[in-house]
């Protein structure tokens, strides 16, 4: 599909410097730009590029002043960033606008199903399944029996929601997700074999939620692990049975979460994070990358390292740990000088 400067800056309540009827039919990067495709300039760093990118538009902030000629058609707005990302979402859904019930699938007579709603080939919804207006289900999905998909959720191809699990409205589920399975749990036996405990709970996934490829959410053992709205989960990640995070988290890839945990809103984990059991976890916290978490965190907190400590405590030993080799020496040295000066006064 084909858009105009005008369209797009009437979308965007921007103004145009240049051809408003130019048209766009792709996106690029500023410093990969050509005839017909659509740029943003939003970081200071990428100012040189706007001089000799062959982009047909370019969205850029009101504030923006050129130093010279540009020979793109500009569309100012508040935000360029947030303004292309509206952009990207409006391509999006364009591009991925499926509709309809593709064949072969298997849909139970007691499923209900929704206006405007698409379900790829070899899907499986399973009894008393409700999908609810346009959402989009793609191939190869399995939904068990008793799940409910809200409004303009969308399941990528591969995504498999056990029974009795709940997810809101305006989802996304990427390929390959699991929202459901079993919750770790074994008892361990005087044998020292283990004895599996029955995970019965389920999974509340509320509105507005995103969870990256291969993510996996267990089951709670009773009750429900929840992800509350907003919440935003890269790839490869582990949520564990009967775990609560708050509202607008974020949590990045190869992170894990252990049982029973808490986490509060808006929470920043970063990349291969990993929470012990049973923590609780305040809002407004920062864990940095690779931390180890074995204690409760309060409110506002911003931590790191294995096991995790206060970012001033941590820095304050990462010196320390620098200097380790040298005061290995130092300390060798003075072993030395004592040895010699007891051989001596002996």
């Amino acid at each position: 599909m084909e858009f105009t400067a005008q369209q797009i800056a009437d979308f965007l309540q921007g103004t145009i410097e240049g051809n408003p009827n130019v048209s766009v039919h792709t996106v690029a990067k500023i410093e990969e730009g050509h005839t017909g495709a659509l740029s943003f300039l939003a970081n200071p760093k990428y100012e040189p590029y706007i001089y000799s990118t062959h982009s047909s538009i370019v969205l850029v902030n009101k504030t923006f002043k050129p130093e010279k000629q540009v020979e793109s058609t500009l569309i100012r707005v508040e935000d360029a960033y947030v303004a292309f990302a509206k952009l990207l979402e409006l391509y999006n859904k364009t591009k991925n606008n499926k509709n309809g019930i593709e064949q072969p699938c298997f849909i139970d007579s007691t499923a209900k199903i929704g206006e405007n709603v698409y379900i790829g080939a070899f899907s499986y919804i399973g009894k008393n399944v409700r999908i609810e207006n346009n959402v989009q289900i793609f191939p190869q999905t399995y939904l068990g029996d008793n799940v409910e998909v809200g409004e303009n959720s969308v399941l990528y191809s591969g995504v498999k929601v056990y029974f009795d699990c709940k997810i809101g409205k305006n989802c996304i589920l990427h390929s390959g997700v699991v929202v459901g399975s079993d919750g770790f749990g074994f008892a361990p036996q005087e044998d020292c074999t283990y004895k599996k405990i029955p995970q019965i709970g389920n999974v509340i996934i509320e509105d507005n939620v995103e969870i990256g490829a291969n993510t996996t959410i267990d089951r709670a053992t009773l009750g429900s692990t929840i992800l509350r709205k907003g919440v935003k989960l890269d790839n490869l990640i582990q949520i564990a049975h009967n775990v609560e995070i708050g509202e607008n988290t974020v949590v990045a890839a190869l992170s894990g979460v252990s049982g029973s945990t808490k986490i509060g809103k808006n929470c920043v984990l970063a990349g291969q994070v990993g929470v012990v059991g049973h923590l609780n976890i305040g809002d407004n916290i920062t864990i940095g990358a690779q931390s180890g978490v074995t204690s409760n965190l309060k409110d506002n907190s911003i931590v790191l390292g294995s096991p995790a400590l206060p970012i001033s405590d941590f820095r304050k030993a990462i010196v320390v740990f620098k200097r380790l080799p040298d005061l290995d020496k130092q300390i060798s040295e003075l072993k030395k000088q004592f040895q010699q000066y007891k051989s001596e006064n002996q």
